[in-house]
């Protein structure tokens, strides 16, 4: 389903949308080094303060070492904010996660847990980047056609989206309500923190206002749906892993509304 959802990003995609990388590398990087610090580093640090088990503790560092994910560009785009930047450092994230996702997910859990960065690096690989270079192609090759789809996408996105929150949440059902609150508080943490972080990081470099809120949006939502697959392949003996990825998925698109009519607002 994610791989679904990751084919219909590849058919949105323009090569124009990564000319943003080299005519303002500064700011992509700028993006990049938020992105991959203040979350998984946040969510690390979370799962300390509140002393979630290994499980969950896994689960929010999943959620925290992705890569931003799709929704983000509609947010930036509603909130008026710098769509340009927001659609090219997601594209960015998306390219260095096979890399930097296994990589941080071990130097930040692997004392506890094993962690097998070349199996990650694989699955994201499938599950990923080969179902967006697909729809890519496609693109490319069958204009036509992928014009028709594209119209129908945003609705499959969203059903894919409910299914995988759906499947995850009730397998874990019992679990959760024993000590749900708590995951469920660090999720909106991790998400707000994440959002007022990179807004404020942008602020310290004196970026335009457009600027600020693609970069607070693109750090505070991530590619959650991405977290509990990986979970959910590569730590079976840890069911819970899946929910906070699963949380996010739910809780990112509430805040993101609310974040978009704040932030269109501001000029």
């Amino acid at each position: 389903m994610l791989g679904v959802v990751m084919f219909g990003m590849g058919l949105t995609l323009k090569l124009e949308d990564f000319r943003v990388v080299f005519s303002r590398p500064k700011d992509v990087i700028l993006g990049e080094l938020a992105q991959f610090c203040i979350m998984p580093l946040l969510a690390w640090a979370l799962a300390k303060i509140f002393a979630l088990d290994d499980a969950l503790t896994l689960g929010v560092i999943l959620v925290g070492c992705c890569p931003g994910g799709t929704a983000s560009n509609v947010i930036t785009y509603l909130s008026k904010g710098d769509l340009a930047l927001s659609v090219g450092i997601t594209g960015v994230s998306t390219l260095l996660a096979p890399f930097l996702t296994p990589l941080l997910t071990w130097l930040l859990a692997g004392k506890q847990i094993n962690v097998d960065m070349m199996s990650m690096f694989l699955s994201i690989l499938w599950v990923v980047i080969v179902p967006i270079a697909a729809g890519f192609l496609f693109k490319r090759l069958f204009p036509n056609r992928s014009s028709k789809a594209i119209e129908y996408l945003p609705a499959v996105s969203v059903v894919a989206i409910a299914f995988i929150v759906a499947i995850i949440i009730s397998s874990n059902a019992s679990k959760l309500l024993v000590g749900g609150w708590v995951i469920i508080i660090v999720v909106m943490l991790h998400n707000l923190c994440g959002l007022a972080l990179g807004y404020s990081v942008a602020s310290l470099f004196k970026l335009p206002m457009s600027k600020r809120k693609a970069i607070s949006i693109e750090v505070g939502m991530q590619n959650s749906g991405l977290a509990s697959s990986l979970a959910a392949i590569h730590f079976a003996a840890y069911p819970m892993a899946t929910i906070p990825g699963a949380i996010f998925s739910v809780w990112h698109n509430i805040s993101g509304t609310v974040v978009a009519r704040v932030f269109a607002k501001r000029k």
